[in-house]
């Protein structure tokens, strides 16, 4: 099975850059049905030895010794407010790459992988599990609800948004500025990381949930004047409904109008295959989450740019 899975994610990576997503559906519960984007999943297996570690976030379930590394597994199930998922014959653990670091995620049992138009994905309603969500879609009248996985890490991680001294400094000297930065992120969490960052430097945010609605939010801008007087750049994730990174940057580098914005690509899809994409769609840059001193590094770099302009 996890063969076959690790096949299908190599034949899903031609989807990046056409707003397309692959997910690896799994459950959580009897019946509910949840997602990841394959583009983080390494591996899919079936659930090892665990060993306690002490001292532990609750939501830890243990750590597993994957071929001589070892990985702290995280319930997925106990992450999202549910009862602990604890043994079970039908249990897996996908082992994925978020913001740099490796770990497995517990679940109940993985189903397939399936390919979503992002314009399919629909923010999350009011009420129940939202808060542990980015997005939802509809697959043959069954409900995916795809996991903001961005604050379960937060969560269980931490992950402090402060920058180093050095940093500060540099803001300081160049004086901040009274263009703002428009940023892209279906992540409650990681919006408020960014903007916690941007704090920081001096620099004021605005901040949309997915690429449609920051497209037309640059639209409305260049209806009152040129984007580049009013915009120091744009932050964006890669993976988001409506209209993901990839295709966002495109079409900014369509527009006459905007095409000279400068457009960073932030997301905790990391390596190669991303360094290839931002250049391929015209980013200007790519920075993985999640370090704030190196968001700062990149923003202050364009800072001092729009400064010596």
């Amino acid at each position: 099975m996890a063969y076959g899975l690790l096949e299908s994610i190599d034949r899903s990576t031609q989807l990046a850059g056409h707003n397309r997503l692959a997910l690896l559906l799994f459950h959580l519960g009897p019946r509910q049905i949840f997602g990841i984007n394959v583009f983080k999943v390494q591996e899919v297996i079936r659930t090892p030895p665990l060993s306690a570690l002490p001292g532990s976030h609750p939501y830890v379930a243990g750590v597993a010794d994957i071929r001589g590394r070892i990985v702290p597994v995280i319930d997925l199930q106990r992450a999202i407010g549910a009862e602990a998922l604890g043994e079970s014959r039908r249990a897996h653990v996908v082992i994925a790459e978020f913001n740099r670091s490796v770990q497995g995620f517990l679940v109940g049992g993985v189903d397939r992988i399936v390919h979503v138009d992002v314009t399919a994905l629909e923010t999350p309603p009011s009420g129940g599990t939202e808060g542990w969500l980015t997005a939802i879609t509809r697959l043959n009248d069954q409900l995916v609800e795809i996991i903001d996985v961005e604050k379960v890490l937060a969560e269980v991680v931490g992950g402090s948004p402060e920058l180093s001294g050095r940093l500060r400094e540099d803001a300081q000297a160049i004086g901040g500025t009274l263009l703002k930065v428009l940023v892209a992120d279906d992540s409650r969490v990681a919006r408020g990381q960014i903007e916690r960052v941007l704090g920081q430097l001096g620099v004021d945010s605005i901040q949309v949930a997915d690429g449609r609605e920051a497209l037309r939010q640059l639209q409305r801008m260049a209806e009152r004047g040129p984007v580049t007087e009013q915009l120091l750049m744009v932050i964006s994730d890669v993976e988001m409904p409506n209209m993901d990174g990839y295709t966002l940057t495109t079409e900014i580098r369509r527009d006459p109008r905007l095409k000279d914005l400068h457009v960073m690509l932030h997301t905790s899809l990391s390596g190669i295959f991303n360094n290839a994409m931002v250049q391929r769609v015209g980013a200007d840059r790519f920075c993985a989450k999640f370090s704030s001193d190196e968001l700062a590094q990149g923003v202050l770099e364009r800072l001092r740019m729009a400064v010596a302009a």
